[in-house]
């Protein structure tokens, strides 16, 4: 098994553990249903949630570049 470490701005991550408080589970597991669930969809559905996240966040990319 790989482990993999991420940093999330503080913000982020309080919604990524509001989240899985919500949906009563561990955050590690709402991550892991998230990676699931991406690596499940097709390469078409995969290509434009990648378009709609690096677009959405192109400025905060700038300005952590």
């Amino acid at each position: 098994m790989t482990k993999v470490t991420i940093q999330l701005p503080d913000e982020r991550a309080t919604k990524l553990e509001d989240k899985a408080k919500q949906l009563h589970v561990t955050l590690e597991d709402l991550v892991l249903a998230s990676v699931d669930d991406l690596l499940a969809r097709s390469d078409e559905e995969f290509k434009r949630a990648v378009e709609y996240v690096l677009k959405k966040n192109a400025e905060l990319y700038q300005r952590l570049a």
